[in-house]
């Protein structure tokens, strides 16, 4: 009977937690691929690739979409990291039909007819294309030359799974949140949920490398920071972005970001209610004399793709505890209103 009651308030708790953020973000958000009252727009949107090309298809709420379509491949496996093209798309019953992304657009607009996923509209390469998704085919139709065929694919952080070496600090493995203060354990999924709160490790360190990996929620309507924000915070000083981001131009207030400070070198952001990775080697500022003397420095792996490489962090970040930099710290799991879930997460302290 004790199981039964708390399996049935977890159940509630959940349910209240997105009645919670649906409220007050004004969109509904999604935090299982399997919930029954997940949209289509949830099959639709995703990546799909060729040998000469990639498109992301980014959900934008109630059956509209932009693709992104990069010559090369998709990022961080084949784009040339230039040139784009857009695309916007309409549900038509279980398929979708894109027209290319044409008129007034503005990045991050809220009304989909307005949105462009680039900074710079049009961006750079832009062809007026267009297409049709049918199950797991994506179909582009140019002026000139064959149509581009490209099939949906799920990539997979060749990180994801990392087991921890043997002089690794476990901090969750899915048995219990003793190595935090803050957090739950979903009893159904075994999973580390922010329930909307930060969660902050009991244990404090300076130079470490670190594996997390974590999975953002579905929230199609939402735009910017209002889609799934949180942040994986070194010592609680510098902030790592997270945000779903996906499709998006990979800014420093969006994934793989050091906020305010750093873009990532590339956007490697996969879909929502994708397992993603972070995989970090950090060490901690240097002070003497309560003085810093040298800055703290990050290198950060974002689906095993390097996107920051012993970058030097030049200040705390926004949010941060109020202790001066290079003093030891915890790790934070910022919660920012979002509900964002987490497993496998390990570090390994260095001198």
């Amino acid at each position: 009977m004790k199981l039964t009651w708390k399996l049935l308030a977890t159940a509630l708790c959940s349910i209240a937690l997105t009645n919670l953020h649906a409220a007050k973000g004004g969109s509904p958000v999604w935090t299982d691929a399997k919930a029954e009252d997940i949209p289509i727009d949830f099959k639709i949107q995703g990546e799909y690739a060729n040998t000469d090309f990639g498109a992301q298809v980014i959900a934008l709420g109630d059956g509209t979409f932009q693709a992104v379509l990069y010559p090369g491949g998709l990022p961080g496996a084949g784009w040339d990291e230039k040139n784009r093209s857009l695309l916007a798309g309409k549900l038509n019953g279980k398929n979708a039909e894109f027209s290319p992304a044409d008129g007034k657009r503005k990045y991050l607009a809220n009304p989909p007819g307005e949105f462009s996923a680039s900074a710079k509209y049009p961006p750079e390469g832009h062809k007026p294309y267009s297409g049709t998704l049918k199950g797991d085919t994506l179909t582009i139709t140019r002026e000139k030359g064959e149509p581009i065929k490209l099939k949906k694919t799920i990539r997979k952080s060749p990180t994801m799974g990392a087991q921890p070496p043997a002089n690794a600090i476990v901090l969750f493995d899915g048995t219990g949140t003793d190595a935090f203060d803050g957090g739950r354990v979903d009893e159904m999924t075994k999973l580390l949920n922010t329930d909307g709160r930060d969660i902050k490790t009991k244990g404090k360190w300076s130079n470490y490398t670190m594996h997390i990996e974590f999975m953002l929620p579905f929230r199609p309507h939402a735009r910017g920071q209002g889609r799934g924000n949180s942040g994986f915070y070194q010592v609680d000083h510098y902030e790592v972005q997270i945000l779903d981001s996906f499709g998006l131009e990979g800014k420093n207030n969006e994934c793989g970001g050091v906020y305010t400070k750093a873009n990532p070198r590339i956007n490697m952001c996969l879909p929502p209610l994708n397992w993603q990775t972070y995989d970090v080697e950090f060490r901690n500022a240097i002070a003497e004399n309560g003085k810093k003397i040298s800055n703290a420095v990050m290198t950060l792996g974002h689906n095993g793709v390097v996107v920051h490489d012993q970058l030097e962090i030049s200040g705390k970040t926004g949010g941060s505890r109020s202790d001066p930099e290079g003093t030891p710290g915890p790790i934070k799991l910022q919660g920012h209103g979002n509900p964002l879930q987490y497993r496998n997460v390990w570090i390994v302290p260095k001198d």
